[in-house]
């Protein structure tokens, strides 16, 4: 077994092996994500809000324009177009559609980076996400807040 992301997972499925399943349908995972510097979100939080918005619009583009941003994976990728669809539509999935992460997957997150690090100590959400620029960025672009 192995484990492998779009367009990777197709190719082996081409190649005779089966795909088993995939990580959003087996848990929540934030896939991606952003981060930035404590010093940068005090001093420039206009800017942080700002990235946080484009991201969200980006990402609702990409998750309501299926064959325009297939055409964009084709040039900057440089892969077929049956291949890019094909790795859109596998991954289309776990694109947040309001800039929002899954919680109980930053806990998975959390709670492995505390293992590898050996700390046995609980770590709230609030050490090391701040989703205050998130929430922001959904108001104003008209969002659901969650």
């Amino acid at each position: 077994m192995i484990v492998v992301a779009p367009p990777t997972d197709i190719e082996a499925n081409k190649m005779g092996f089966n795909i088993l399943a995939r990580a959003y349908e087996i848990f929540s995972f934030p896939f991606a994500g952003l981060g930035t510097s404590v010093r940068k979100i005090k001093e420039k939080p206009d800017q942080v809000k700002r990235v946080i918005k484009a991201l969200i619009k980006a990402n609702r583009f990409i998750r309501q324009n299926r064959e325009e941003a297939i055409r964009a994976l084709v040039e900057w990728a440089k892969v077929e177009p049956a291949v890019a669809a094909t790795a859109y539509d596998s991954a289309i999935k776990v694109f947040s559609p309001d800039g929002s992460i899954p919680l109980d997957g930053l806990r998975l997150v959390i709670e492995q980076a505390k293992r590898e690090a050996g700390i046995t100590r609980d770590i709230p959400f609030s050490e090391v996400a701040d989703l205050t620029f998130v929430r922001e960025a959904q108001r104003e672009l008209g969002l659901k807040v969650r």
